[in-house]
């Protein structure tokens, strides 16, 4: 099995490293792997025949400055989609991601998973007030302030604080519309929980929804 992690929350990349290969595993850095160095590492068998847990660090280098060479740097990508039934597991921890239409390809392949790990900025409680009163009188409206927005929030942190608001809401009038948003909230908590679809989507289509409610 081949694994892909990315993105800019190193801690959370490590913590699954450790998950995924335990404690002794090898450890190859991209800079230093030609083609052939490269097979080896797939199709090589440890001393006692074992199957082997690796983790290749950086196999794509990221651009630097004035460096214009591409042709010369090898599409190490391209060069591994005939390996992907290696029988040895395989972190690749890239700290730049190309978007080469080979990686994009490769990542899709049977036996690859790719996981993106990114840092969530605390989530600014005032912004999802704003979000849930518009919501309340003008559902379209409140999806346009969601989606500039939620780039830089977490989807389930913010659906956690939107039922914390819907809960206080409650409290103070305990409505029949209120009753009907908690009741809402707990299917969607379900949905994000369950069902196969962004998480972002399920609640645009609550904020969307919650007008008529």
């Amino acid at each position: 099995m081949i694994y892909v992690y990315k993105g800019s929350d190193r801690a959370a990349i490590a913590a699954e490293v450790a998950k995924v290969l335990g404690n002794d595993y090898e450890i190859f850095e991209g800079e230093n792997l030609g083609v052939q160095e490269l097979m080896n590492i797939f199709c090589g068998t440890s001393l006692f025949g074992e199957k082997r847990r690796i983790l290749i660090k950086d196999l794509t280098p990221a651009p630097k400055k004035g460096d214009d060479d591409k042709k010369a740097r090898v599409d190490f990508y391209e060069k591994m989609e005939e390996y992907v039934d290696t029988q040895h597991t395989i972190v690749i921890w890239e700290s730049y991601t190309t978007q080469k239409a080979s990686y994009k390809k490769f990542v899709k392949l049977k036996n690859v998973t790719e996981k993106k790990f990114e840092k969530t900025k605390p989530i600014d409680s005032r912004k999802v007030f704003d979000v849930m009163d518009v919501a309340y009188r003008d559902g379209r409206r409140a999806v346009q302030i969601l989606n500039e927005i939620k780039g830089e929030n977490d989807p389930y942190m913010f659906f956690g604080l939107m039922a914390s608001q819907a809960i206080r809401k409650y409290g103070l009038s305990a409505g029949e519309k209120e009753k009907r948003v908690l009741v809402e909230l707990s299917q969607l908590d379900m949905q994000m929980k369950s069902v196969n679809i962004e998480p972002w989507a399920l609640i645009s289509s609550f904020l969307l929804r919650l007008s008529s409610l």
